[in-house]
């Protein structure tokens, strides 16, 4: 690592070590961290996103062997989920041990659990001695942020340090797993496909809709852009106003576009699913500047990461 880079992530240990909150970057998405057991440092979190206090947070450990701080009674299929996608973006709902507190999991019995495939947040676990709990450093509700430019719009001086690492490579968080003895629930969709989790652990199914969410991410209204967001099966002429904006699935026909241009985002050269998640918060965000009156966003095939990327849409077109 850089000597710069090292730099940084030592000052920012010693804020995570002191109660502070520090912005740092991962494979998902930009996060806002600060000791798991420091509950002082955890409602400053909640505080400076708006958070909701029933929201519980992920909590972002630098090996495997780290689970043992956080939970109890880790089944087998937990662990192969975690020896085969971590460091990834699989998040896994553990019983949560004595030593976490409750202000981290909203009162829940269950703590959500993941480790990051990047260089920086686990240098800086590393370095703090201790595993980080980290929502998506926006306000809560809104885009998440997928580059420090991103967090600084969004936080500015709220926070006592902000990390670039450059642009997120997934772009999307993280899917969220719970296994009970008899069923495995995937309760958010996110960089792990359902179809990649299956292959491990055998069939999995959505949970049924709840008031108040028992991991992160489930709220129905979330992700979303200040300009109001629809969906549609296909973008076509019809929907081209001054006011409208776009957001394209695969990138669209020269001739198609010559009446909006400067006006759409798109997805995917090609359809790519996994580019199309790494692509989709910094389109919206690109988008939600133009100051429109309205984003039409294209759904997306409904398998891999489909599944992931139109979870987020839908959530974003349930504006607040």
């Amino acid at each position: 690592m850089a000597n710069i880079l090292q730099s940084n992530i030592s000052k920012a240990a010693d804020l995570i070590k002191s109660g502070g909150i520090v912005c740092f970057p991962t494979e998902t998405v930009y996060g806002i961290g600060a000791d798991v057991f420091n509950p002082t440092g955890i409602a400053k979190i909640f505080e400076i996103k708006n958070r909701p206090f029933f929201d519980p947070l992920i909590v972002h450990i630098a090996s495997i062997e780290d689970i043992d701080k956080l939970a109890v009674d880790i089944s087998e299929k937990a662990l192969d989920l975690a020896s085969k996608f971590w460091p990834g973006p699989l998040t896994i709902i553990f019983e949560k041990n004595e030593n976490v507190p409750d202000i981290v999991t909203s009162g829940l019995s269950t703590v959500a659990v993941r480790m990051p495939k990047h260089e920086i947040p686990i240098s800086l676990i590393l370095e703090s001695k201790t595993p980080i709990a980290a929502p998506s450093a926006n306000p809560f509700g809104y885009l998440s942020p997928t580059t420090a430019q991103h967090v600084f719009d969004y936080l500015g001086d709220k926070v006592d340090m902000i990390i670039d690492g450059g642009p997120c490579s997934v772009g999307i968080e993280s899917t969220i797993v719970k296994i009970t003895e008899t069923e495995t629930f995937i309760l958010r969709p996110g960089g792990i496909s359902k179809e990649e989790i299956e292959k491990v652990i055998g069939k999995t199914r959505l949970p049924e809709p709840c008031k108040l969410p028992n991991a992160p991410g489930q709220l129905p209204n979330h992700y979303s852009p200040r300009t109001a967001l629809d969906i549609v099966g296909k973008i076509t002429e019809d929907l081209f106003t001054d006011k409208a904006l776009f957001l394209f699935y695969k990138k669209p026909d020269k001739d198609k576009i010559n009446p909006i241009k400067g006006k759409f985002e798109y997805l995917s050269s090609d359809g790519n699913l996994h580019e199309a998640a790494a692509n989709i918060f910094s389109a919206l965000h690109k988008l939600d500047k133009l100051n429109g009156k309205i984003i039409y966003a294209e759904k997306v095939s409904e398998h891999g990461l489909g599944l992931a990327i139109n979870d987020r849409l839908i959530k974003a077109a349930n504006k607040i």
